[in-house]
């Protein structure tokens, strides 16, 4: 099964271990150790991370170290992106309509004040 950077990050767990190799490499065990998961279910969270590009697993003599590798996250904010440039033309468009009927109103003459004699 191919995976991608967004089956990755769409669970909390696994985004908690990015965020915690993401300052520095840490060997396997300390990253089980964080998790009220039996390690056997953090091993598959790190597994997928490790198909997805996002860690990468080095032997320094018996122990294993998980190091992040973060530039496939450019994937989920190039995605992310084109939507929020999306919604940014269209609140553009309403500050500007709103703008626009805040002028109209300003614009125009009051009735009824002042009219009675």
């Amino acid at each position: 099964m191919r995976r991608d950077v967004f089956q990755a990050i769409a669970d909390p767990t696994r985004r908690a271990i990015i965020n915690m190799i993401a300052h520095q490499p840490l060997n396997v065990n300390t990253v089980t150790e964080n998790f009220d998961v039996s390690r056997t279910a953090v091993y598959k969270h790190i597994k997928i991370l490790t198909e997805c590009g996002l860690i990468e697993i080095k032997q320094q003599g018996r122990e294993r170290f998980c190091e992040a590798k973060l530039q496939k996250l450019n994937e989920v904010s190039d995605w992310v992106e084109q939507y929020r440039q999306f919604w940014k033309a269209r609140l553009d468009s309403l500050d500007i309509y709103l703008k626009e009927a805040q002028s109209k109103k300003d614009a125009k003459p009051t009735k009824g004040k002042g009219a009675r004699r």
